[in-house]
């Protein structure tokens, strides 16, 4: 899929729920051209999006079926397609080379974990990164921060527990990202 292609795909779901300016932004700083990992699910250029988009879907469609309620209606996009926004700049093309001026080359074919970025974790930095761009809900907050349902640190695993049970939709925004990530293989 080209670039080109993923933003019209963006668009079409995301609808007027994003400005410009943020969409603008996210192409900016590769939300569209990062991968989701180096080694698992969407390790490829463009595997973020990808990913993001399918959570994004799958999130929407079990709120229509399953009759989910949210806090605010956008919150299954929202989440959905935000809830990995960490790794906008989390991945990098490796240096393989150096020209005698000194310029670095790097490898396009290949990504490793870029250790020069400023805020670390999953969660925690996804919803500190959305939270420039929207004024978040509790509710919303709870299912980026907790996404990762028991594939957390098990020292979070109480938290965990209290976040479902006070947000139901913590456990189906996991769903969702088990369904793009272990099914669709996203």
């Amino acid at each position: 899929m080209t670039l080109a292609e993923r933003i019209e795909k963006f668009n079409n779901l995301m609808g007027d729920i994003v400005p410009p300016e943020v969409k603008k932004d996210l192409l900016d700083k590769g939300f569209f051209t990062a991968p989701a990992s180096t080694k698992y699910h969407g390790n490829y250029e463009g595997g973020l999006f990808d990913h993001s988009y399918m959570v994004a879907h799958y999130l929407k469609k079990l709120t229509e079926e399953c009759r989910l309620d949210w806090q605010n209606p956008r919150s299954p996009l929202l989440v959905g397609m935000f809830h990995d926004l960490c790794k906008m700049d989390n991945y990098q093309h490796p240096v393989i080379a150096e020209t005698l001026c000194g310029e670095e080359i790097r490898d396009d074919s290949k990504w490793e974990y870029a250790m020069d970025t400023l805020l670390k974790g999953h969660g925690d930095k996804s919803v500190m990164v959305l939270a420039q761009y929207f004024k978040l809900t509790e509710e919303e907050i709870m299912c980026i921060r907790y996404h990762m349902g028991a594939f957390c640190d098990k020292s979070e695993w109480n938290d965990y527990t209290r976040a479902v049970h006070k947000y139901t939709n913590v456990l189906w925004t996991h769903q969702a990202d088990m369904l793009a990530s272990h099914v669709e293989r996203v």
